[in-house]
């Protein structure tokens, strides 16, 4: 990943929301006077209520609880060790501190005054236990009583309006898609900690809830469907049944983290903290109000309020001034951004989360419009022609809708999507099937309720129109609808056309399946063979036509037929990039390997199976992997580093003697010109520049010498004496292809062998633990032990000697999510309470 500097990203960032700004009046009066004085910071202030802990070491926003998944090192604070956790009040008018919970080496954080200003709700991680859980306690400091329990976090409350709770819990069973922590979304209970319920289905982090005056929640949602990991965590609003789910602000502007996020009492607007770039440990960030009236895309509805330094919790009060937490102290700031330090905590540890302590009215309490015994929702699509970016589309163009579910990671560990893809998709995507588009551009039908699922636009040939970049769910029984794709979010239907749909004049439509085909596509499982009948004869090691190599062969990381099928550009996937592609740039209609396989390359002509086993895997993300038991763990990826490390120490003398000459310094050379030694791992980006790569960057591959091009090509770990490095700048007639002239004109060359030999016995370290999609092949310990924590394997499962299909084991994971619909007298389970 490549992440700005902090203070470069707060600056850009700034720039940004300032020049948006210069031109848009402030949504509320300009308090712009003068400097505050020491009576004005606490003015209207009696006690707040703050917590104390020590910070913990991660440096993601999200990774404060639970643990990593690689070796159970503990996330939260202290990383184990005993916090200084406490819950205090302060008075602002007397100067008097109390403590309402010493958590005496346990850790508190999260504080909310109930409506009445006479309670606290807060989350609690007692010491010597590895949870959070929810805790409410008197503004006195009596009455402490436990709420939620289990081996899960329970964080983030908020009070609902009608006595219910709102927060968020690790009880979705998930993993973060690009690192080694868990997953937190948005869970709503009774005030006891009863019927605990699940309202958002995100397999990314949902945080920080916060009812809104009208009754609706309000938080941050992170997501990346086919698009950066990194850029895309901001504003949305659903009610608190988990209905209605909508951007409320950001989300077609990358760049920040959109965290903490508060209604301004007496207007419109809400005071959020904009954590910079892919956001900061601990939320800090910079305070920045957010108007809605102008819609969630118009970049100047954000006025940062401050500059650096970045303050933590932002709250706002309703003199228009707000609190925040900076350190150990808390500090007020004025409308016009001026702080003035109210309070410093004497003590070990940080102050976070101050909130005056005040009576305040309920909001309005929204009905539910959930019906638990449905298995379903509905969707609406009004127009499909309307949308950003869908220039060049006909009307009538689009026939039908492909439906894909993204699917939850039981376990990770990397920043990368490790076999997953390429740098292209994070997350297997399942394809549930297709439902018709209308002649008018609207389609209605029916979607499994409690999944996140996206869409893809197909034309009457089935191929790609557009590809949807977020994801929606639907509650049980709900109807939910949209204006078109991707379209403005301050458009609406045209006047008198929703009641006038072709797709509103019958029953909602059902997905259709692709009966007969995987619903999760595996590379080597379903693509390969395919291949292997079609392609291999001319694109192997032996022949290689057009520098292409298509076998299942491996690399240090994936077969050299996924590699070059990626390198090539045959297939075009999501290229982690910030979404929303012209039309017809990504998926099938700008993938030439289905083009060849349907007779446009010689004499190749799939069958209609294989050729539709293709576009599945295509449009569900092109994945290596179907299986997240492929992921591996820290030691299995240093296996792969290591392996290659190896060859290219062990043979860095026979490269620098026999192969300098044409690859020393000068060639290649870097964006500025500068030469480059060589190295493996040069490779030329898509403006044709040489430059050092990793293993997750992508490159595109020209049809010329490989030592250029990455070791995952170079290298055959699966039959070493084919391997790329070896055949280049071995002779034609000694069965190489003399690509580098005839620096070896015979295998019994002593440096060829001793190549050769570097290049076995990184074989022989991979080998060591069969690899995936290799005969032996077995799930790591931490894949286990989390299937055994869910209750998918038995606890006597035995890794190494019990039988398991993976993609098996890996269906019943994901099936346990699915909602059963409650029956007369009992309440839904799976999903509803999971």
């Amino acid at each position: 990943m490549k992440v700005l500097p902090l203070l470069a990203a707060v600056g850009l960032w700034i720039s940004f929301a300032e020049s948006a700004h210069a031109a848009a009046p402030p949504s509320r009066p300009d308090r712009r006077t003068q400097a505050p004085t020491a009576d004005d910071a606490v003015k209207n202030l009696d006690e707040i209520v703050f917590a104390v802990r020590l910070p913990y070491d991660d440096g993601h926003w999200y990774a404060n609880i639970g643990y990593y998944c690689d070796d159970q090192r503990k996330a939260y604070t202290g990383n184990g060790r005993p916090d200084a956790g406490r819950l205090c009040a302060w008075n602002a008018r007397t100067g008097q501190l109390r403590t309402l919970l010493d958590a005496r080496g346990g850790s508190v954080r999260d504080p909310q005054v109930h409506y009445d200003g006479r309670k606290v709700l807060f989350s609690y991680r007692q010491a010597g236990s590895d949870y959070y859980h929810l805790y409410e306690i008197n503004v006195d400091g009596s009455g402490l009583r436990q709420i939620t329990s289990g081996e899960y976090d329970d964080y983030e409350p908020t009070y609902l309006p009608d006595g219910d709770i709102v927060f968020v819990s690790t009880r979705c069973r998930c993993w973060v898609n690009c690192w080694m922590t868990q997953v937190g979304v948005l869970y709503r209970c009774d005030a006891d900690g009863k019927n605990i319920r699940r309202i958002s289905h995100n397999g990314e982090h949902d945080n920080t809830p916060w009812v809104m005056p009208d009754g609706r929640i309000l938080y941050m949602r992170w997501e990346y469907v086919d698009r950066s990991q990194v850029e895309f965590h901001h504003l949305w609003t659903m009610n608190p049944d988990g209905t209605g789910q909508a951007i409320f602000y950001g989300n077609m502007h990358p760049g920040v983290v959109m965290i903490d996020a508060k209604p301004i009492p007496g207007s419109r607007d809400v005071l959020a903290n904009f954590s910079p770039g892919h956001g900061v440990n601990e939320h800090r960030g910079i305070a920045t109000i957010v108007s809605p009236t102008s819609g969630p895309d118009d970049r100047a509805s954000a006025r940062p309020l401050h500059k650096p330094p970045l303050v933590k919790d932002p709250y706002p009060l309703a003199d228009g001034s707000f609190l925040a937490a900076r350190g150990k102290e808390i500090v007020r700031f004025d409308a016009a951004g001026r702080a003035q330090t109210l309070f410093t905590w004497p003590g070990q540890g940080e102050v976070h989360e101050p909130r005056p302590i005040a009576s305040r009215p309920r909001e309005p309490v929204i009905p539910s419009r959930v019906d638990w015994s449905k298995p379903a929702g509905r969707l609406v699509l009004a127009d499909v022609y309307q949308g950003r970016a869908m220039q060049g589309v006909r009307r009538g163009e689009i026939k039908k809708l492909l439906v894909l579910e993204l699917l939850p990671k039981q376990v990770n560990f990397s920043g990368g999507p490790d076999l997953v893809s390429w740098l292209g998709t994070f997350t297997l995507e399942r394809v549930l099937g297709t439902v018709p588009v209308e002649a008018d551009g609207s389609a209605s039908f029916e979607v499994p309720a409690c999944r996140p699922v996206f869409f893809v636009a197909l034309d009457e040939k089935d191929l790609s129109v557009k590809r949807m970049h977020s994801f929606t769910s639907v509650m049980p029984g709900e109807t939910t609808a949209c204006v078109g794709c991707h379209e403005p979010r301050t458009r609406t239907p045209e006047a008198g056309r929703l009641a006038d749909l072709t797709a509103l004049r019958r029953a909602p439509s059902r997905i259709q399946p692709f009966e007969g085909f995987p619903d999760v596509l595996d590379f080597n499982r379903d693509i390969q063979p395919i291949l292997d009948r079609h392609c291999v004869a001319c694109h192997k090691p032996e022949r290689r036509d057009g520098g292409v190599l298509l076998t299942g062969d491996l690399g240090p990381q994936w077969s050299h037929a996924y590699f070059s099928l990626l390198a090539h550009l045959e297939v075009a996937d999501g290229r982690n990039g910030l979404g929303n592609y012209p039309p017809r740039t990504i998926g099938s209609s700008a993938s030439p390997l289905l083009k060849k396989l349907e007779g446009g390359h010689y004499d190749v002509q799939a069958t209609s199976d294989e050729w539709r086993t293709v576009w599945l895997w295509i449009e569900s993300g092109a994945p290596y992997a179907g299986s997240y038991a492929a992921l591996r763990n820290e030691y299995e990826q240093g296996l792969a580093g290591r392996a290659t490390a190896r060859v290219f120490r062990d043979g860095a003398d026979v490269l620098r003697r026999r192969c300098g000459t044409c690859h020393a310094l000068g060639k290649p050379s870097d964006e500025r010109g500068r030469p480059l030694p060589f190295q493996p791992n040069i490779a030329r980006n898509h403006r044709g520049v040489n430059r050092p790569t990793g293993v997750y960057e992508r490159v595109v591959l020209e049809n010329d010498p490989i030592a250029k091009f990455s070791a995952n090509i170079l290298l055959n770990f699966t039959r070493p004496a084919k391997s790329s490095l070896l055949l280049g700048p071995l002779a034609k007639e000694a069965g190489g292809y003399g690509s580098c002239g005839r620096v070896f004109t015979t295998t019994d060359d002593p440096d060829y062998r001793r190549l050769l030999a570097s290049i076995e016995q990184g074989k022989s370290d991979l080998d060591s633990v069969p690899r995936y999609a290799t005969p032996g092949f077995r799930p790591n310990r931490q894949y286990v032990r989390e299937m055994k924590r869910y209750g998918i394997l038995p606890a006597s499962f035995d890794p190494q000697r019990d039988p398991i299909d993976v993609f098996q084991a890996d269906q019943a994971y994901w099936r346990s999510f699915w909602h059963e619909p409650a029956s007369v007298g009992r309440t839904a389970t799976s999903s509803a309470s999971r």
